[in-house]
């Protein structure tokens, strides 16, 4: 039985994901952010009704969003916070390649305990909790619920997934030092979801990522059985962690694993 908490964050995640179909079967306006980085109203009127709906829900735990943040309304965090991304993936957005998500996660302890990830285009719906486990719905109406698991790691020829818009520099070189000889290309936070269900084995990032960008992914993914590790150089540093003020909330570079 999914908990109280995931369904809240579930209906705030579909209800933002209706309104960013909406935007995106018309024509829509492109605007840059101070930092470069493609905004669109699909962006703001996702992140407002999940605000409201937060709010409503739990008024005693603040929320840490990327558009807020952009515009420098950062609130005071404690141990416990919801972390969201409206509309991670908006170049694919802009492309209209269908990979898009919305992202909710709770954060406490500096750790992601639960999370949603909605790809409206293909209704794929992705949703886990430490202690539940994770599920995926793929389909509109009442499509079915189906557990998923990370898929045993082979000895060799690891399937590893990675960025289709945003790949740094010597990240088919060092994939390769993984092991991995099949890559998968996506966008958002798809790629920890993908692994999460076992169509891939490993997701490295040599590139820069921000709280709500891996936030929600991470929940599901290390709700499903797997991890995330926090990369210092190429060598495995601890869990990613959360909470980064100090660092306007920008990652580490990452790796997250299958088993």
């Amino acid at each position: 039985m999914t908990s109280s908490l995931l369904e809240t964050l579930i209906e705030a995640a579909l209800a933002a994901g209706a309104e960013i179909e909406s935007i995106y079967a018309a024509e829509f306006v492109t605007e840059d952010k101070l930092d470069g980085s493609p905004v669109t109203e699909a962006d703001r009127r996702a992140e407002a009704i999940i605000l409201e709906r937060l709010g409503s829900a739990f008024p005693g735990i603040a929320v840490l969003a990327e558009e807020e943040a952009a515009a420098g309304r950062i609130p005071s965090l404690g141990e416990r916070f919801f972390l969201v991304d409206p509309l991670d993936g908006t170049k694919g957005f802009i492309q209209r390649n269908g990979e898009f998500t919305v992202n909710i996660a709770l954060i406490e302890d500096r750790r992601p305990i639960a999370g949603v990830v909605y790809a409206p285009d293909s209704a794929a719906l992705y949703y886990g909790a430490k202690g539940e486990g994770a599920f995926r719905r793929i389909g509109r109406g009442a499509p079915p619920t189906e557990r998923i698991r990370p898929r045993p790691r082979p000895a060799s020829g690891l399937a590893g997934i990675g960025s289709r818009n945003h790949a740094a520099a010597g990240t088919a070189e060092r994939m390769a030092a993984l092991g991995v000889t099949e890559f998968v290309p996506a966008g958002s936070s798809l790629k920890f979801c993908l692994v999460a269900e076992g169509s891939a084995d490993v997701y490295p990032r040599w590139g820069r990522t921000m709280e709500w960008d891996t936030g929600a992914g991470q929940a599901v993914l290390e709700a499903a059985g797997g991890r995330v590790l926090a990369l210092d150089g190429d060598r495995e540093a601890g869990p990613l962690l959360y909470a980064k003020a100090e660092n306007e909330f920008a990652n580490p570079h990452f790796i997250a694993w299958g088993q």
